[in-house]
């Protein structure tokens, strides 16, 4: 119990809301979002990572992303500045490759969050083998503050599925 009230703790805004989850814990908060958005990024290879560059500037970069173990994890090369990007500020935003043409199948999805690095020996070994990466590599552990969906309904309706830790999913419909 006193595990689970430090990680309440830790993740908590000022306020004393829960300000970020891992994606374990989203996907038991909210399981018809989460299969959609692992779905979304499922069906491609490469999505689009937005980190914060050292001037405060937002940098852009393709990035592989892994859905493993209760986790949502962002594997990148040494030194690459995306690494950089996060070691220096862990703020991040990850949009789902949208696919060829119009259709977003499945809608526009993005998730924001933190990143931290894990260095853990046995975990970094863990997920190595099961996803092979090149050697050496960093390896990032993610808290969500916010997972996006939009998409478009009966061809008439934009809607925006927003969701933030502590909060159901909101739904805004518009014409």
């Amino acid at each position: 119990m006193a595990y689970a009230a430090d990680i309440r703790q830790k993740m908590s805004g000022i306020d004393g809301t829960l300000s970020a989850m891992n994606w374990a814990a989203f996907c038991t908060a909210e399981p018809e979002l989460a299969r959609t958005v692992e779905d979304r990024f499922g069906a491609f290879t490469h999505h689009v990572l937005a980190t914060l560059r050292k001037d405060g500037s937002p940098r852009t970069t393709g990035l592989e992303v892994r859905f493993l173990n209760g986790e949502l994890w962002l594997g990148m090369m040494p030194d690459s500045l995306k690494a950089r990007d996060l070691h220096r500020d862990p703020r991040f935003c990850l949009q789902a490759n949208p696919g060829e043409g119009q259709t977003l199948g499945g809608g526009d999805v993005r998730i924001s969050g933190r990143a931290s690095e894990v260095t853990d020996p046995e975990t970094k070994a863990a997920y190595g083998e099961e996803v092979e990466p090149p050697e050496p590599f960093h390896l990032f552990r993610t808290e969500l503050t916010e997972v996006v969906r939009t998409y478009v309904e009966d061809d008439t309706y934009l809607v925006v599925q927003l969701w933030k830790p502590g909060e159901p999913v909101r739904t805004i419909k518009r014409t």
